[in-house]
């Protein structure tokens, strides 16, 4: 979940897709529409499984095929509408980035979970860097592994015969 706001955009996420796939000689059709849509109805994270079983089982009868979710979701990233965040328990996890404020991930390494910020002040140290290297800047990624604020209060279970040593 997140707490991110979204921009104000020119065109909606349904039109920028169409003008992408219109580059690469394809339509924007019924069920690549519900894919975007379904991934614009929230700001959530999501593996594309989950996605897949949210798309093939809905109650009002609008199914969308598993191969038709897989090659979207590659052309969604493709387009720039939506990216990999991190890999977490073996799997890819995306959010969409169209419309949305440049942000960072705290990802807990112990329950997965993400939490999302943003910090201002990060974008001019990264320019400074950069300027010192001779290297331009076209974006950054902000990824912090560690463990979240309840899984530091867990307490740690620890194995009875132990402490018997």
């Amino acid at each position: 979940m997140s707490d991110l706001s979204s921009l104000d955009v020119a065109i909606s996420p349904s039109e920028k897709f169409r003008e992408f796939l219109t580059t690469k000689g394809k339509r924007l059709t019924h069920e690549r529409r519900t894919i975007v849509d379904e991934v614009y109805s929230s700001h959530e994270h999501f593996d594309v499984e989950e996605f897949v079983t949210r798309l093939t089982t809905r109650k009002d009868g609008s199914r969308v095929s598993r191969a038709t979710i897989y090659r979207t979701i590659k052309y969604l990233e493709e387009a720039g509408l939506i990216r990999k965040v991190a890999r977490t328990q073996g799997r890819e996890v995306y959010e969409h980035d169209y419309g949305y404020p440049q942000h960072g991930h705290l990802i807990c390494e112990k329950c997965d979970s993400l939490i999302e910020f943003t910090e201002e002040s990060i974008s001019p140290i990264l320019d400074q860097i950069a300027s010192e290297h001779g290297f331009r800047v076209t974006g950054h990624r902000l990824e912090v592994y560690g463990t979240c604020e309840k899984c530091n209060r867990t307490p740690q279970k620890r194995h009875p015969k132990l402490g018997l040593i």
